[in-house]
């Protein structure tokens, strides 16, 4: 599988949050799927799920706020952006713990790979 991951301004983010989205503010990441249902594998070509926007202003405040290495935070981001790409939802109050959960036990995974 394959996805494209941009890191951008908050100034396109804020844009690309009021066009798709109706929220007039930047945010940290926007993930937005590959639309038109399945299309058909092919043989040596991946499956491309989508695109993953983080904005590094947001990401940079963030990892200061949390007290931790904008390494991490950029790490997390990208992990949110996957894990919307693959289904999970945290503006469901009944799928939030479980998004939370995997982001939680991805993130370990990848610093312990530092």
């Amino acid at each position: 599988m394959e996805l494209s991951l941009v890191v951008t301004t908050d100034e396109v983010v804020e844009e690309l949050n009021r066009t798709y989205r109706g929220v007039n503010r930047t945010t940290d990441v926007l993930a937005f799927p590959l639309e038109g249902g399945d299309f058909p594998s092919l043989p040596g070509v991946s499956k491309h799920l989508g695109e993953v926007i983080i904005s590094f202003p947001q990401a940079t405040r963030q990892a200061e706020e949390q007290g931790h290495q904008l390494r991490e935070e950029l790490s997390l981001l990208v992990i949110h952006g996957i894990l919307h790409l693959l289904g999970y939802e945290d503006e469901d109050e009944n799928e939030e713990p479980r998004m939370r959960a995997r982001e939680a036990e991805i993130l370990k995974l990848v610093l312990e790979e530092k």
